[in-house]
Protein backbone atom coordinates (compact mmCIF):
# COMPACT_ATOMS: atom_id res chain seq x y z
CA UNK A 1 0.00 0.00 0.00
CA UNK A 2 2.63 2.54 1.06
CA UNK A 3 5.16 3.22 -1.66
CA UNK A 4 8.41 4.13 0.07
CA UNK A 5 11.18 1.69 0.91
CA UNK A 6 11.56 1.31 4.66
CA UNK A 7 14.83 1.73 6.51
CA UNK A 8 13.13 -0.25 9.25
CA UNK A 9 9.96 -2.20 8.53
CA UNK A 10 7.61 -2.80 11.45
CA UNK A 11 6.23 -6.26 11.96
CA UNK A 12 5.04 -6.16 15.56
CA UNK A 13 6.00 -8.98 17.89
CA UNK A 14 7.24 -6.99 20.87
CA UNK A 15 9.72 -4.71 19.11
CA UNK A 16 9.70 -1.29 20.76
CA UNK A 17 11.31 2.12 20.42
CA UNK A 18 11.93 4.61 23.24
CA UNK A 19 10.07 7.91 23.50
CA UNK A 20 12.04 10.56 21.58
CA UNK A 21 13.93 12.96 23.83
CA UNK A 22 12.37 15.97 22.14
CA UNK A 23 9.22 14.82 20.33
CA UNK A 24 7.73 17.05 17.65
CA UNK A 25 4.13 17.32 16.49
CA UNK A 26 2.85 18.14 13.00
CA UNK A 27 -0.32 19.68 11.56
CA UNK A 28 -0.85 19.68 7.81
CA UNK A 29 -2.76 22.37 5.92
CA UNK A 30 -2.93 23.78 2.41
CA UNK A 31 -0.50 26.67 2.05
CA UNK A 32 -3.42 28.94 1.09
CA UNK A 33 -4.66 28.70 4.69
CA UNK A 34 -1.49 30.29 6.04
CA UNK A 35 -2.71 33.93 5.77
CA UNK A 36 -5.85 33.23 7.81
CA UNK A 37 -3.91 31.24 10.44
CA UNK A 38 -1.46 34.09 10.88
CA UNK A 39 -4.26 36.66 10.84
CA UNK A 40 -6.20 34.79 13.53
CA UNK A 41 -3.05 34.02 15.49
CA UNK A 42 -4.20 30.43 15.85
CA UNK A 43 -5.26 27.14 14.35
CA UNK A 44 -8.87 26.29 15.23
CA UNK A 45 -10.57 23.01 16.07
CA UNK A 46 -13.14 21.50 13.72
CA UNK A 47 -15.86 22.35 16.25
CA UNK A 48 -14.85 26.00 16.09
CA UNK A 49 -14.55 25.95 12.30
CA UNK A 50 -17.99 24.33 11.95
CA UNK A 51 -19.63 27.62 12.93
CA UNK A 52 -17.41 29.80 10.72
CA UNK A 53 -17.08 30.00 6.96
CA UNK A 54 -13.81 28.23 6.02
CA UNK A 55 -11.00 30.35 4.61
CA UNK A 56 -8.66 28.52 2.23
CA UNK A 57 -8.73 24.98 0.93
CA UNK A 58 -10.09 22.22 3.18
CA UNK A 59 -8.00 19.06 2.76
CA UNK A 60 -9.71 16.73 5.24
CA UNK A 61 -12.59 14.33 4.70
CA UNK A 62 -15.83 15.97 5.79
CA UNK A 63 -17.44 12.70 6.86
CA UNK A 64 -14.56 12.01 9.23
CA UNK A 65 -14.56 15.61 10.49
CA UNK A 66 -18.25 15.25 11.33
CA UNK A 67 -17.66 11.95 13.11
CA UNK A 68 -14.88 13.45 15.21
CA UNK A 69 -17.34 16.02 16.58
CA UNK A 70 -19.14 13.20 18.40
CA UNK A 71 -16.29 10.90 19.49
CA UNK A 72 -15.50 11.38 23.19
CA UNK A 73 -12.00 12.01 24.51
CA UNK A 74 -12.47 9.77 27.55
CA UNK A 75 -9.61 11.19 29.60
CA UNK A 76 -11.10 14.70 29.23
CA UNK A 77 -14.76 14.14 30.18
CA UNK A 78 -17.30 16.22 28.29
CA UNK A 79 -15.02 16.89 25.32
CA UNK A 80 -14.90 15.34 21.87
CA UNK A 81 -12.14 14.77 19.34
CA UNK A 82 -13.50 17.53 17.11
CA UNK A 83 -13.11 20.04 19.97
CA UNK A 84 -9.34 19.77 19.59
CA UNK A 85 -6.76 20.91 17.05
CA UNK A 86 -5.13 17.66 15.86
CA UNK A 87 -1.46 16.94 15.28
CA UNK A 88 0.44 13.85 14.19
CA UNK A 89 3.66 12.74 15.88
CA UNK A 90 5.40 12.53 12.50
CA UNK A 91 5.53 14.15 9.07
CA UNK A 92 4.72 12.09 5.98
CA UNK A 93 1.51 10.87 7.57
CA UNK A 94 -0.94 8.27 6.33
CA UNK A 95 -3.39 11.12 5.61
CA UNK A 96 -0.81 12.82 3.40
CA UNK A 97 -0.49 9.56 1.44
CA UNK A 98 -4.27 9.52 0.94
CA UNK A 99 -4.04 13.09 -0.37
CA UNK A 100 -1.10 12.13 -2.60
CA UNK A 101 -3.00 9.21 -4.14
CA UNK A 102 -6.20 11.24 -4.55
CA UNK A 103 -8.33 8.13 -5.09
CA UNK A 104 -10.37 8.00 -1.88
CA UNK A 105 -14.03 8.65 -2.61
CA UNK A 106 -14.42 10.52 0.70
CA UNK A 107 -11.75 13.06 -0.21
CA UNK A 108 -13.12 16.12 -2.00
CA UNK A 109 -9.71 17.78 -2.23
CA UNK A 110 -7.84 16.71 -5.37
CA UNK A 111 -4.91 19.13 -5.41
CA UNK A 112 -2.21 16.63 -4.49
CA UNK A 113 0.47 16.89 -1.84
CA UNK A 114 2.60 19.73 -3.20
CA UNK A 115 0.48 22.60 -1.77
CA UNK A 116 0.35 20.87 1.64
CA UNK A 117 2.64 22.26 4.33
CA UNK A 118 3.67 20.80 7.68
CA UNK A 119 3.47 23.06 10.74
CA UNK A 120 5.92 21.67 13.31
CA UNK A 121 5.87 22.37 17.04
CA UNK A 122 7.72 21.01 20.07
CA UNK A 123 5.52 18.75 22.17
CA UNK A 124 7.05 19.68 25.54
CA UNK A 125 6.85 23.39 24.79
CA UNK A 126 3.19 23.00 23.80
CA UNK A 127 2.35 21.07 26.98
CA UNK A 128 4.10 23.68 29.14
CA UNK A 129 2.06 26.44 27.47
CA UNK A 130 -1.21 24.49 27.72
CA UNK A 131 -0.73 23.61 31.38
CA UNK A 132 0.16 27.22 32.17
CA UNK A 133 -2.90 28.50 30.30
CA UNK A 134 -5.20 25.77 31.70
CA UNK A 135 -5.92 24.49 28.18
CA UNK A 136 -6.83 20.79 28.01
CA UNK A 137 -4.67 18.53 25.86
CA UNK A 138 -4.53 14.81 25.23
CA UNK A 139 -3.03 12.26 22.91
CA UNK A 140 -4.35 9.10 21.32
CA UNK A 141 -2.56 5.78 20.91
CA UNK A 142 -4.06 5.33 17.43
CA UNK A 143 -6.15 7.20 14.88
CA UNK A 144 -8.35 9.43 17.06
CA UNK A 145 -11.24 9.05 14.60
CA UNK A 146 -11.57 5.37 15.49
CA UNK A 147 -14.33 4.53 17.96
CA UNK A 148 -11.95 2.30 19.95
CA UNK A 149 -9.15 4.90 20.22
CA UNK A 150 -7.54 5.20 23.64
CA UNK A 151 -6.56 8.61 25.02
CA UNK A 152 -4.07 9.78 27.63
CA UNK A 153 -3.24 13.13 29.27
CA UNK A 154 -0.06 12.34 31.20
CA UNK A 155 3.33 12.67 29.51
CA UNK A 156 4.56 9.69 31.50
CA UNK A 157 2.22 7.64 29.30
CA UNK A 158 3.94 8.70 26.06
CA UNK A 159 5.72 5.35 26.26
CA UNK A 160 2.36 3.77 25.35
CA UNK A 161 2.56 5.33 21.89
CA UNK A 162 3.98 2.87 19.37
CA UNK A 163 6.92 5.05 18.35
CA UNK A 164 8.28 2.41 15.99
CA UNK A 165 5.00 2.54 14.07
CA UNK A 166 5.00 6.35 14.18
CA UNK A 167 8.50 6.43 12.72
CA UNK A 168 8.11 3.73 10.09
CA UNK A 169 7.76 4.33 6.36
CA UNK A 170 6.30 0.87 5.79
CA UNK A 171 2.83 0.79 7.30
CA UNK A 172 0.85 -1.29 4.83
CA UNK A 173 1.06 -4.62 3.05
CA UNK A 174 0.92 -8.32 3.96
CA UNK A 175 4.19 -8.37 5.90
CA UNK A 176 3.25 -5.59 8.31
CA UNK A 177 1.12 -6.09 11.42
CA UNK A 178 -2.36 -4.64 10.78
CA UNK A 179 -2.29 -2.36 13.82
CA UNK A 180 0.76 -0.47 12.51
CA UNK A 181 -1.26 1.77 10.17
CA UNK A 182 -3.56 2.79 13.02
CA UNK A 183 -0.73 3.27 15.51
CA UNK A 184 1.16 5.48 13.04
CA UNK A 185 -1.86 7.81 13.09
CA UNK A 186 -1.65 8.50 16.83
CA UNK A 187 -2.57 12.13 17.48
CA UNK A 188 -1.73 14.93 19.86
CA UNK A 189 -4.74 17.14 20.58
CA UNK A 190 -4.98 20.73 21.84
CA UNK A 191 -8.37 21.99 22.94
CA UNK A 192 -10.16 24.66 20.90
CA UNK A 193 -7.23 26.65 19.50
CA UNK A 194 -3.49 26.28 18.96
CA UNK A 195 -1.39 29.48 19.09
CA UNK A 196 0.43 30.36 15.88
CA UNK A 197 3.46 31.50 17.88
CA UNK A 198 4.09 27.90 19.00
CA UNK A 199 4.80 26.81 15.41
CA UNK A 200 8.58 26.46 15.22
CA UNK A 201 9.16 25.28 11.64
CA UNK A 202 7.28 24.91 8.35
CA UNK A 203 8.17 22.01 6.09
CA UNK A 204 7.23 22.22 2.41
CA UNK A 205 7.49 20.02 -0.66
CA UNK A 206 8.97 22.39 -3.24
CA UNK A 207 10.79 25.66 -3.82
CA UNK A 208 7.63 27.18 -5.27
CA UNK A 209 5.61 26.49 -2.12
CA UNK A 210 8.54 27.65 0.04
CA UNK A 211 8.48 30.97 -1.79
CA UNK A 212 4.71 31.21 -1.39
CA UNK A 213 4.89 30.54 2.36
CA UNK A 214 7.83 32.92 2.83
CA UNK A 215 5.93 35.70 1.09
CA UNK A 216 2.99 35.27 3.46
CA UNK A 217 5.34 35.25 6.45
CA UNK A 218 7.17 38.41 5.42
CA UNK A 219 4.81 40.74 7.32
CA UNK A 220 4.09 38.35 10.22
CA UNK A 221 5.31 39.13 13.74
CA UNK A 222 6.12 35.46 14.27
CA UNK A 223 8.07 33.92 11.39
CA UNK A 224 9.06 30.26 11.79
CA UNK A 225 11.66 28.99 9.38
CA UNK A 226 10.53 27.51 6.08
CA UNK A 227 12.44 24.44 4.89
CA UNK A 228 12.08 22.30 1.78
CA UNK A 229 11.73 18.78 3.20
CA UNK A 230 11.30 16.21 0.40
CA UNK A 231 11.64 13.37 2.92
CA UNK A 232 8.41 14.58 4.56
CA UNK A 233 6.49 13.79 1.33
CA UNK A 234 5.65 10.87 -0.95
Amino acid sequence: MEDGAAPHAVHGGGVSMPVPASPKIYHIVNVDKLPSIIGDGALWSDAKMAVHAPVGTVIGMQKIKNRRLHLPVHCRPGTHVGDYVPFYFCPRSVMLYVIHCGNNEGLAYQGGQEPIIHLEADLHEVVAWADGANVPWAFSLSNAAEVYAEFRHDLVQLNEVNWLAVDTRRWGGPNVAPEIRSSKQAEFLVYDAFPWNLVRRIGVCSRQVAMQASEVLREAAHRPGVEIKPDWYY
